[in-house]
């Protein structure tokens, strides 16, 4: 994670999810595997996974 946390979510690093678009913030559940992240949520995957 580059930069310190102060507080402010703007800090934290974020991504577009693969399904819906929407930006996606940081989460510390993520810390090992930030780089493999690719959807928001369990629904967008899911949904993602069954339309291929």
């Amino acid at each position: 994670m580059q930069g310190k946390f102060k507080g402010n979510k703007s800090y934290l690093p974020s991504k577009p999810c693969q399904a819906c678009g929407r930006t996606m913030s940081w989460r510390k559940k993520w810390a090992q595997n930030w780089g493999q992240v690719k959807f928001c949520s369990d629904r967008c995957r899911q949904q993602r996974e069954s339309s291929q």
